[in-house]
């Protein structure tokens, strides 16, 4: 054999080796670079705190840093649609409260709700629930009973921090239910509905314990009820709205991370763990509590369930009564 010839050959080894040696070193363990988080809704809210929370707790976890990434817009579909349609390789997250459910069925048809909330997300875990509250104001009634007298007496209405929201759903199961007309008035979120119920200027609102849990012993607001089967931990003391006689409006919010379908089974079963390691922790939990959010946790099939019956229930509800978002 001649020296060119040998060359020749332990070069085309090398190239051989090398060649496949590629593929294994594209492939660096997940993760391997930043991961983002979206919320889809703006930076403020008790989703957007809770996802720094969790990014916080997870970049610890993970060895990389999780950032926070806000794309508000059509009642979080804006954001929706950009993680259904990221590359499904655990670098794309949301964390998505349960307006995820319904925002398709609320929002006029454009080319941003062309995903499927059902087929194109892979759930992760659910995070949190969070209780919804029937509230009066200072100058409102002081029980679910004088609440109903007075409806029927004369006219009324609730705030809600926008058209479309779970808060506007139970408003208008409750009217049902109770054989009342309370008058809808939606706002552009949560604290400016607050502040007018605190203001005596609407005397009503449905709203999660932790905005106006502050308010409470100061008697500036009243908890009438919990929209849930049973007595939330939040609040011990205030009746489920099944125990007045108000029979079937049982309406809560909830909160779950999420990736694009397709994700891996590993990235997920990885998520899905530290998460609910997370959620055990009694530091979060008190964080949570501030924002009315109780922690979750589970299998990813719990926040499949929970998103699938929500939009199957609140579909009709959307439906009968030609609910639309702002």
């Amino acid at each position: 054999m001649n020296l060119n010839r040998r060359h020749a050959l332990a070069l085309a080894a090398a190239l051989a080796t090398a060649v496949v040696a590629v593929p294994a070193a594209a492939q660096d363990k997940w993760p391997s670079k930043p991961i983002t988080l979206v919320v889809s809704y703006p930076a403020g809210g008790d989703t957007d705190a809770m996802a720094r929370l969790f990014a916080e707790k997870l970049q610890g976890r993970l060895g990389q840093t999780v950032i926070v990434d806000n794309k508000p817009g059509a009642s979080g579909i804006i954001g929706n649609s950009f993680v259904a349609k990221a590359q499904p390789d655990g670098y794309t997250l949301l964390l998505s409260p349960s307006t995820i459910s319904i925002a398709q069925l609320v929002v006029k048809a454009g080319p941003a709700t062309t995903y499927d909330v059902l087929k194109d997300f892979s759930p992760i875990v659910l995070t949190a629930t969070q209780p919804l509250f029937l509230v009066a104001g200072p100058n409102g009634a002081k029980d679910v009973k004088e609440l109903l007298a007075e409806a029927k007496a004369k006219p009324l209405s609730y705030a809600s921090p926008g058209s479309g929201s779970p808060m506007h759903i139970l408003g208008e199961l409750f009217n049902k239910s109770a054989g009342v007309k309370i008058a809808h008035v939606p706002y552009k979120g949560v604290a400016p509905a607050i502040n007018d119920v605190l203001g005596g200027h609407i005397p009503l609102t449905y709203i999660t314990w932790g905005p106006v849990e502050p308010y409470i012993a100061t008697g500036k607001v009243h908890p009438l009820a919990v929209a849930d089967k049973v007595r939330s931990p939040l609040a011990p003391n205030v009746p489920t709205l099944e125990e007045l006689g108000v029979k079937g409006v049982e309406v809560g919010a909830w909160q779950g991370l999420m990736g694009p379908k397709n994700l891996p089974p590993e990235i997920v079963k990885t998520l899905n763990t530290h998460m609910n390691e997370i959620l055990k922790m009694p530091d979060v939990a008190a964080k949570m509590k501030v924002f009315g959010a109780l922690p979750a946790g589970g299998e990813p099939a719990r926040l499949a369930k929970v998103n699938a019956e929500d939009n199957a229930r609140f579909g009709k509800i959307i439906k009968e009564f030609g609910i639309q978002a702002d």
